[in-house]
């Protein structure tokens, strides 16, 4: 029912192991043999790699090597391909890197130390899951100055995010957060963009969707 249902939105609930991802693989290939969808028209998102991996290679199995012109991969993986796809829409050089948790610690290291302020008082740990809790919610650095109001606290933590940011850009890097964050913010501000890309995915099919974030 799931794989040849009609074209639409379509909310598949089934507990773990039930052959949720199976029935994903047999939209796919139904879509492509039987319906005749363009490959490229279709963008397949998952949470892992793995099944990511898996998912293409039982594609490929059943439909041959044009299941490589599928978007297939994790939310994280498809936002960096968007993003070095549509760089220069966005200001950006194509060649960014992607910190690490390491790579933020030492960032947000280098920033205390600037800013005077002792680990012991706020630390690494604590900024970096602060930032994060913001991206996720789609707070920048200004919008989450304006929530902190007149809150001390909150607005100290706003100028270690601002400065946070500025060191990313410096560097041309983009944390994990910022993987989906800045392709919605990309989207939201280039329509024309938007546009495109809605044109081009005729099918978008989510497996895992109950975790997933606000962006």
């Amino acid at each position: 029912e799931v794989v040849e249902s009609p074209e639409g939105p379509l909310l598949v609930l089934a507990g773990a192991g039930s052959g949720k991802t199976r029935a994903i693989v047999g939209r796919i290939v139904h879509l492509i043999t039987a319906r005749g969808v363009h490959p490229e028209r279709i963008l397949a998102v998952t949470f892992t790699n793995k099944a990511a991996g898996e998912m293409r290679e039982r594609i490929e199995t059943l439909v041959g090597v044009t299941a490589s012109d599928i978007w297939i991969g994790t939310f994280h993986s498809i936002c960096v391909r968007l993003l070095r796809y549509e760089s220069q829409a966005f200001g950006l050089d194509a060649n960014f890197s992607i910190y690490d948790e390491d790579d933020r610690r030492a960032t947000v290291r280098r920033i205390l130390e600037a800013h005077n302020i002792d680990e012991r008082d706020l630390s690494p740990r604590s900024v970096i899951a602060q930032v994060s809790q913001a991206k996720n919610a789609m707070l920048d650095p200004v919008e989450f100055l304006h929530q902190a109001g007149d809150n001390p606290g909150r607005r100290k933590m706003a100028d270690l995010y601002t400065a946070y940011e500025t060191e990313l850009r410096r560097n041309n890097a983009f944390d994990f957060d910022d993987l989906l964050m800045k392709p919605v913010e990309l989207l939201e501000h280039h329509p024309e963009l938007l546009e495109r890309y809605r044109e081009r995915f005729s099918f978008i099919l989510v497996d895992e969707y109950q975790d997933t974030n606000r962006a």
